[in-house]
């Protein structure tokens, strides 16, 4: 199993438009963000996580050529907005895509052309299966098990593949669902910024606690935003076996 990381920047990206900190102007190109997305290779499938305005890019950038399902963490803006630059991996066949309820009416809201009767020729061909956060599917020959976490107040959708597990936009994870990441090898989770609180999202601080308890073999930040640091720095600070993901970046699991 491989994962490749698209996108490991929050909704403004990485460099924010308009910025001159020191991490904007970096000339590392492990400090340019695109907005978080991923991808997973398993037993010849090619599975994308969230689809945000960025996919195009990062389709093209990693030479993606083919994706055979969807899974979507929830219905924000940074995370769904990509859909119709699916188009090129949907002529041939229809791609499934896996959201809960609330993302599902927030995809039919946006691109409603995609689920008329009559569909404008050369829009996505996607069809939408509604999951909930207390059973496990199957995509062909991988078992996927939606977790339930919070993103401020309201519950979103992060993921258990085996010995991986893909969590982003969390601000609070419950215990019963906690435990259902027993056995992760290799954790990514989301950490927004350093210290400094945010209501919506962890910070380095507090994802660490939640490494601390799962205690994996290799734990990777997504969704930063420019207020984490230069990635150089941060990554020397950080425990080891934890480290800032940055676009591009493959791991094997």
């Amino acid at each position: 199993m491989k994962l490749t990381f698209l996108g490991t920047g929050t909704s403004t990206g990485v460099p924010e438009v308009g910025c001159k900190c020191e991490v904007c102007t970096s000339t590392d190109p492990r400090d340019n963000r695109l907005r978080t997305s991923a991808l997973l290779e398993h037993d010849g499938m090619t599975i994308l996580i969230d689809c945000g305005p960025d996919f195009r890019t990062q389709a093209l950038r990693a030479d993606i050529k083919k994706i055979d399902a969807l899974l979507m963490t929830h219905k924000h803006y940074d995370h769904i907005v990509g859909i119709d630059d699916l188009r090129p991996f949907t002529r041939d066949k229809e791609l499934p895509i896996y959201a809960d309820r609330e993302t599902e009416m927030q995809i039919r809201s946006f691109f409603p052309y995609c689920f008329g009767r009559v569909k404008y020729p050369g829009v996505a061909n996607i069809k939408v299966n509604a999951i909930d956060h207390k059973s496990s599917f199957c995509i062909d020959t991988l078992e996927v098990t939606p977790l339930r976490v919070f993103h401020g107040m309201f519950p979103i959708t992060a993921y258990r593949f085996g010995k991986l597990a893909y969590i982003t936009d969390m601000s609070y994870i419950e215990p019963g669902e906690l435990e259902k990441l027993d056995g992760v090898e290799v954790l990514v989770i989301n950490a927004l910024r350093f210290s400094k609180p945010h209501k919506t999202h962890q910070t380095v601080l507090e994802a660490l606690k939640v490494i601390e308890y799962i205690k994996p073999r290799e734990a990777y930040f997504t969704h930063m935003m420019h207020h984490i640091g230069l990635h150089a720095k941060i990554e020397k600070c950080l425990p080891s076996g934890v480290h800032l993901a940055y676009d591009g970046l493959e791991i094997l699991i």
